[in-house]
């Protein structure tokens, strides 16, 4: 796997996890979204994907 390909997928995932501990901030301070609770379990799933994704992607690269 080439460098830049690479640092796009660890950009992904990183990308990915601020959009979930933006979720999880959401559901508990309600600050972000304004508390609307499907779009933080949809944005949870969606991130959780991504990162696993991403993940497989790495480990079968290796």
């Amino acid at each position: 796997m080439s460098k830049q390909i690479k640092n796009m997928l660890l950009g992904s995932m990183a990308a990915a996890g601020l959009v979930a501990v933006t979720a999880v901030v959401d559901m508990v301070l309600g600050i972000p979204y304004s508390g609307k609770m499907v779009f933080d379990i949809m944005f949870l799933i969606s991130a959780a994907v991504v990162i696993y994704m991403g993940y497989d992607v790495l480990k079968e690269s290796t």
